[in-house]
C-alpha cells in the first residue's frame, strides 16, 4: 500500500496550479471551473434507445410467453 501523495502543483492543467494563478477563486462565473463534474451531468450514461419487451399470448390456452432477449430499438413497427 502506497501513501497518498500531494497533488503536483506544476503539472499542466493542475487544479493546484490554477488556484495559485488565481483561477477557480472568488465569486461569479469561473469559466470551466464553474462546470460540475461530468458524472453530475443529467444525460451521462443515458441510453437513447429502449430494449424491446415482447410478450406472446397463446390463443388457445391464453398463456403468455416472453421473448428471451430484447433488442435495442428506438421504434418498432408491426404490419
Amino acid at each position: 500500500i502506497t501513501k497518498k501523495k500531494n497533488p503536483s502543483s506544476l503539472t499542466y492543467g493542475s487544479k493546484v496550479r490554477a488556484r495559485k494563478r488565481g483561477q477557480a477563486r472568488g465569486k461569479g462565473n469561473l469559466g470551466r471551473y464553474s462546470k460540475p463534474a461530468i458524472s453530475k451531468f443529467k444525460m451521462t450514461g443515458k441510453k437513447s434507445t429502449k430494449k424491446t419487451d415482447l410478450r406472446y399470448e397463446c390463443k388457445i390456452c391464453k398463456k403468455m410467453h416472453v421473448q428471451r432477449q430484447g433488442f435495442r430499438a428506438k421504434k418498432i413497427e408491426f404490419k
